[in-house]
C-alpha cells in the first residue's frame, strides 16, 4: 500500500479547507498557491471529494469550496479510501481459494494485523486532528 499524490493533496486540501473555515468559500486557486499544488490535479481531486459529499462548492466570480462536514466528523480513513481505493497491505482472503499453513500463518499473522493497524489509525484521525500541527517552534531541529 502507497498512498498516492491524490490521496496526499486530497487530505491537504481538507486541512487546508478546515484552517479556513472562517471564510464564507475558499478558492482552489488560493489552497493552491498555499499548498504548492497544480490547479488543475486539485480541480480533479476536488470533484471526487465533491462527489463523494466531502466538500461543497459555490460557482461564480466570489466562489470556492467548503467543507461539507465539521472537520471532526470528516475521518482520514474515509477520505484516504475514497480517493485511493481500499487501505490494505495485502488483500483479504478470497472466500473458495485454498490457502498453504504457511499462507494462512503468514495472513493472520502478519498482514491481517498489519491491515487492522492501518485501518486503526487512519479511521480514528480525524481532519480536525490534523489543524494546526504544523507549529514551527515544535518542529524537529536537526544539528550536524
Amino acid at each position: 500500500m502507497k498512498i498516492s499524490t491524490r490521496g496526499r493533496y486530497g487530505i491537504r486540501l481538507l486541512i487546508d479547507l478546515a484552517e479556513h473555515m472562517n471564510e464564507p468559500h475558499v478558492p482552489l486557486a488560493s489552497v493552491a498557491e498555499r499548498q504548492s499544488i497544480s490547479v488543475r490535479y486539485l480541480e480533479q481531486v476536488a470533484v471526487i471529494l465533491k462527489r463523494a459529499h466531502f466538500i461543497r462548492s459555490v460557482k461564480g466570480a466570489s466562489g470556492g469550496y467548503t467543507l461539507a462536514h465539521k472537520p471532526e466528523d470528516i475521518s482520514i480513513g474515509g477520505v484516504l479510501r475514497v480517493l485511493e481505493g481500499d487501505m490494505f497491505v495485502v488483500d483479504p482472503l478470497v472466500p473458495n481459494i485454498p490457502e498453504t499453513k504457511i499462507q494462512q500463518c503468514i495472513r493472520t499473522v502478519v498482514f491481517d494485523r498489519l491491515n487492522a493497524r492501518v485501518a486503526e489509525i487512519i479511521d480514528h484521525g480525524t481532519i480536525a486532528s490534523l489543524v494546526g500541527t504544523i507549529d514551527p517552534e515544535e518542529s524537529y531541529m536537526y544539528f550536524i
